[in-house]
């Protein structure tokens, strides 16, 4: 099945030391699933998982400060 036809889309989730972590899936949810692939459960802990931001990429250059 061709990528396409699910799309994607990125998300900012707000971490507790009040920046922000980039992620991308087709839902908030598989966002974060495939952060916890990379990230380690103390990583994890710091994402406020019901405070997200959908954004485009379009738009990305518009947050690189608030990464973190």
């Amino acid at each position: 099945m061709s990528s396409f036809s699910n799309p994607h889309y990125m998300y900012l989730f707000e971490l507790k030391n009040g920046k922000k972590k980039l992620a991308y899936g087709q839902s908030p949810e598989d966002a974060l699933d495939i952060l916890s692939l990379r990230l380690t459960p103390e990583e994890m802990d710091q994402i406020l998982r019901d405070k997200y931001t959908k954004i485009s990429q379009r738009h990305l250059q518009e947050y690189i400060h608030v990464l973190g």
